[in-house]
């Protein structure tokens, strides 16, 4: 325990705590002896980039529970209303596999934050093929995983403005249920505008 506590840069008190409050697994016992491994470190480094992304013990504890325990991940990720995005589901292996190592607690943290991930017994749910595949594109590119995260933070800001414009559109001339049958129509308009936009600004580069 105390080896685990020094490489996971806390104190035995606090993992005694996270322990009580069944934030990690039990260890593997042999006799009187317990035994930790990379697994119970990784978990505690995790924990602790979510604490400094400001999640509470609460949360973290929802997750750890999902991670051990399975849970619908539906509800984990907020996709309990219809979605044209295909989640993919992935072992840890794959996941890290995607990204070229750099699947780290602070990047999973992240991940976690934006609703990217969750878990479903020992597999990882990632919310859309789509945007899977773009991130490890762009990583694949050079981009460090860090920063592909927080564009997508901030991209999402922007998609949120964006959808409140569209439905507004809709709600103003139309019945609610027409905002779902005219959805492609508003990722058209966004498309297009993207491209042009990236025109100008490449015009701009020149």
């Amino acid at each position: 325990m105390d080896e685990l506590a020094r490489l996971a840069g806390i104190t035995v008190r606090t993992l005694r705590f996270y322990r009580e409050r069944k934030l990690i697994p039990p260890p593997r016992r042999e006799g009187r002896i317990a035994w930790y491994d990379d697994r119970h470190l990784a978990r505690l480094r995790t924990i602790t980039a979510l604490l400094e992304r400001g999640h509470t013990l609460n949360g973290i504890a929802e997750l750890a529970e999902a991670f051990d325990h399975g849970r619908d991940v539906g509800d984990l990720l907020g996709m309990d209303t219809p979605t044209e995005e295909t989640p993919v589901r992935l072992t840890p292996e794959e996941l890290a596999d995607h990204f070229s190592g750099e699947v780290t607690p602070e990047n999973l943290a992240a991940a976690l934050d934006l609703g990217y991930v969750g878990v479903d017994g020992e597999e990882i749910v990632h919310i859309s093929r789509r945007l899977l595949e773009v991130s490890s594109a762009l990583v694949r590119e050079g981009i460090p995983l860090a920063e592909v995260l927080r564009t997508g933070a901030e991209v999402r800001t922007h998609a949120d403005t964006l959808a409140d414009l569209f439905a507004d559109l809709i709600l103003r001339h139309a019945p609610e249920e027409a905002v779902h049958r005219l959805r492609p129509l508003a990722r058209s308009v966004v498309d297009a505008e993207l491209s042009l936009a990236l025109d100008r600004r490449l015009r701009k580069r020149d």
